[in-house]
């Protein structure tokens, strides 16, 4: 059984979680992969950083470019994250004839294809399981779990950060700015959250998904995004009443020959299973033409649950070397793209209105549907005493979202519509 070495580029919180399993599932691991593993080279930005897991010194350095030219080195596990210094660290690996494991969803959803390409030319793997949903093996189910069936659609949340607070918010009636203080006290949010609360990690992670679910390549542009930081606890409360959550939902489908992928706020159906998905936690529902609808629920983040995702890859690596298919069972898009317009585009929506609270309101606001040719599915006025005017809950039938624009267009320019307050999508 010859041994595998291991060459680790950072040692953060996920890659302390690898070498704490590699040293402390050793035989279990050895059992799976039918060979001993071992770290051999581990790539720092600081070697005199104070750290929570003891290592041998002697094999930590601060170059980079040391572990992926090691000639001793197997398997590239690549932690450390960034985009355009990291995919050059990577090519040079597979370059190198180094398998490659990444949590990286920002290098995938930008490089995937380029490297799963650059990987299969060198016989090669790069597995990337832990880019999406921590602990939740979502992408190897895609590739082979559904390789005999057509995903139709996918819808998740894959954001911890995001679905913390919109859970905090529900559950507790706080504001959206206080939670996301209390997420960044806890680590949940970083110091600059904006790429969680504005939608643009989930946006990644979707790129992926929605790749490997359709398989076309689907590019980050391609996604529709709208982030957490207009929501209300208004917006909360009614869509309650209605019986609705709010999570900030990842939604790919194809149909009709057509694509559209988007990340925003949407409302859920309570009696939906994703609905009562909490905290951190994440969830992937996919649909597809034979096996109907299957969710895939656990931790989106954190050190072993990430960790336990990348050196389930690291096995399947050591795996396909034994049987010689390295290289040969990367999913690569082969699919033409056909994206959507916004009139191809549909659901139902809510919306909720502030506007003047005299006759004949209602009225001018079915014609403004009417024209539009959208269909109202319920209306409701909560009661709002004390303030001015009045406001109206407003959830359509199935309408396009071209359609849904021309109604927000006609809305600014009735006189009796002081305000658009909300607007999202509905699910379930």
């Amino acid at each position: 059984m010859k041994p595998v070495k291991v060459g680790l580029l950072g040692l953060g919180t996920v890659g302390t979680g690898v070498v704490r399993i590699v040293e402390g599932h050793h035989d279990d691991l050895q059992s799976q992969a039918g060979s001993p593993i071992s770290i051999g080279k581990i790539a720092v930005k600081n070697k005199r950083k104070a750290r929570n897991i003891s290592v041998d010194p002697a094999i930590i350095t601060e170059d980079p470019w040391e572990v992926v030219r090691d000639p001793d080195i197997d398997v590239v596990i690549e932690v450390m994250g960034g985009v355009e210094n990291t995919k050059e660290l990577i090519m040079a690996a597979l370059a190198n004839g180094k398998h490659v494991v990444t949590a990286n969803k920002d290098l995938m959803a930008l490089h995937g294809p380029e490297l799963l390409a650059k990987a299969r030319a060198n016989g090669c793997d790069i597995l990337y399981e832990a880019s999406v949903a921590g602990g939740i093996p979502i992408i190897r189910t895609l590739i082979e779990g559904f390789s005999s069936d057509r995903i139709t659609k996918i819808m998740g949340i894959v954001n911890g950060t995001t679905n913390y607070i919109l859970t905090k918010m529900s559950q507790e009636g706080a504001a959206y700015a206080d939670v996301l203080r209390e997420a960044q006290a806890l680590g949940y949010a970083e110091a600059d959250p904006t790429s969680d609360v504005e939608g643009l990690d989930a946006a990644r992670k979707m790129t992926i998904l929605a790749t490997l679910g359709f398989r076309t390549e689907i590019e980050l542009s391609d996604v529709d995004v709208t982030g957490i930081s207009g929501v209300t606890q208004e917006d909360i409360q009614y869509a309650k009443q209605l019986g609705y959550a709010i999570k900030l939902l990842g939604i790919a489908e194809s149909k009709d020959d057509g694509i559209s992928v988007s990340v925003q706020p949407t409302l859920v159906k309570l009696s939906h299973p994703i609905a009562s998905v909490g905290g951190v936690y994440n969830a992937v529902y996919v649909y597809g033409e034979a096996v109907g609808e299957t969710m895939f629920y656990g931790p989106g983040a954190g050190e072993l649950p990430t960790a336990t995702s990348i050196v389930a890859d690291l096995v399947a690596v050591i795996k396909n070397a034994k049987l010689g298919i390295n290289g040969r069972l990367a999913s690569i898009p082969y699919k033409a793209k056909k994206l959507k317009r916004d009139d191809q585009i549909t659901s139902k929506f809510f919306m909720l209105l502030h506007v003047e609270d005299q006759t004949g309101v209602l009225m001018q606001i079915a014609q403004v549907f009417a024209a539009c040719e959208v269909s109202i599915e319920s209306v409701m006025q909560p009661s709002t005493p004390g303030k001015p005017g009045a406001e109206l809950m407003i959830i359509t039938h199935e309408a396009s979202k071209a359609a849904m624009n021309r109604v927000l267009d006609g809305f600014r320019n009735l006189s009796a519509v002081r305000a658009i307050k909300s607007v999202y999508r509905v699910e379930g």
